[in-house]
């Protein structure tokens, strides 16, 4: 399926859902706000089917110690509201958080899925972390590897899957509805775009896949995996809309070319430093949330490389 035909197919989606509500996706969110994550309970509201995006796996860095406080706010949400879990979606291998998908599998269930150009994640950090031979560099520690223009359902609700890559290569967005979960590509217009410098990102990349999204219809609602309250806001936020984004994103607004945005991207890019909790979450979300092989000691542990 061309680039085109897909964003025609997910427009189509969004149209269709506007006129029908058992089309339109009940979204509960829950913020993190530690790493300034949100990650998005959906679900169809005729059957009840559902799922987790972008989960979040309480870690302490200092100690290396995890816990479950924020995944057990969701399972609690998920039994309290009758739900079933069908999927597990992460957006794309985060470098912000840890994920908790294996853990709520076990709690309430759902295939784990992720963008089929996880292999290319796996392929360049493998080697960073010298994981070794036994690490699997072939995306088999997720249930389901998604292409580009696949689709599926959620109960009655339609979803579209857009690969949107610039961030990292396996950058996914998911069309629920007439929603779209955009992972990491696009903040809310007060704050921008994502950066684009980690291995096998690319801004210009990053740029042609938001205008993928910005494509789609005006009235499209964006959910946004993370939100860091840009100065002046006070609350935080991880809902806004195409027409927004595209009439005022500091970043990539309908006035914004994509040579402008480039360099903007690049250069901003230098300055920042790196998320304080990159080595952890790599190293675990290639893995599909797992992770490390325990050692001969029965400890597992997560590598820093020096210099």
């Amino acid at each position: 399926m061309q680039k085109d035909d897909v964003i025609n197919l997910a427009s189509k989606q969004i149209r269709d859902a506007h006129k029908v509500e058992t089309l339109v996706p009940v979204i509960r969110t829950f913020f993190d706000e530690k790493t300034n994550t949100a990650s998005h309970v959906v679900y169809c509201r005729k059957t009840r089917k559902a799922a987790i995006i972008d989960s979040v796996l309480d870690y302490e860095m200092a100690s290396g110690k995890t816990s479950y406080d924020s995944a057990q706010e969701i399972v609690d949400f998920v039994q309290e509201s009758n739900l079933s879990v069908e999927w597990q979606l992460e957006t794309h291998a985060h470098a912000d958080h840890l994920s908790a998908a294996p853990w709520l599998q076990k709690q309430v269930g759902g295939k784990l899925g992720i963008g089929k150009d996880i292999i290319r994640v796996q392929e360049v950090f493998g080697k960073i972390f010298n994981a070794g031979t036994e690490f699997e560099r072939d995306g088999s520690q997720f249930d389901h590897l998604f292409q580009d223009g696949e689709t599926f359902f959620i109960g009655q609700l339609p979803v579209t899957v857009l690969h949107v890559p610039g961030h990292t290569p396996a950058d996914m967005a998911f069309v629920i509805g007439d929603t779209v979960f955009v992972g990491d590509t696009l903040f809310m217009p007060d704050f921008g775009t994502a950066r684009a410098d980690f291995p096998g990102g690319d801004a210009r990349q990053l740029f042609r896949s938001i205008q993928r999204l910005l494509s789609l219809p005006f009235e499209t609602k964006l959910f946004l995996c993370h939100d860091y309250k840009a100065q002046g806001r006070d609350d935080f936020v991880w809902q806004t809309t195409v027409k927004e984004q595209r009439t005022s994103n500091i970043h990539v607004n309908d006035q914004m070319s994509e040579e402008d945005f480039v360099r903007m991207r690049q250069e901003r890019d230098h300055k920042l430093s790196m998320p304080k909790l990159l080595m952890p979450s790599v190293q675990v979300n290639m893995r599909g949330g797992n992770f490390p092989e325990k050692e001969n000691n029965g400890v597992s542990y997560i590598k820093i490389p020096i210099n």
